[in-house]
């Protein structure tokens, strides 16, 4: 399971509303990249694969991910938060050992 805050949803909300209104799928995923090799996508998906597990949120949005890395996603939190910089998704995965401070980027070496 890929959990959302409350918080979280209602960015993405009310990114949707402003940017695309006519989707509600939201893919989360992997890309290399960031300050500790890779960092997380998240993104509006107009498609699903034949590879991609969805899971619906309460809130009526579905979180879809690549079944490949989803293993490495599992039990994942994203959260947003907003202070004098403005806002930003944060991730908070337990199944990763090296986090960066960001809390955009990771390792998978242990």
């Amino acid at each position: 399971m890929i959990n959302i805050s409350k918080r979280a949803i209602a960015e993405l909300k009310r990114i949707q509303k402003n940017q695309y209104p006519d989707c509600n799928h939201i893919r989360v995923g992997i890309n290399q990249g960031g300050c500790l090799n890779y960092a997380y996508n998240i993104e509006f998906a107009q498609e699903i694969n034949e590879a991609d597990l969805t899971f619906n949120h309460d809130s009526g949005m579905v979180i879809v991910a690549n079944s490949e890395i989803y293993s490495r996603l599992q039990n994942l939190t994203i959260d947003y938060l907003e202070d004098l910089m403005g806002g930003a998704f944060q991730f908070k995965n337990p199944n990763i050992a090296h986090h960066c401070s960001c809390g955009l980027s990771f390792d998978l070496e242990s």
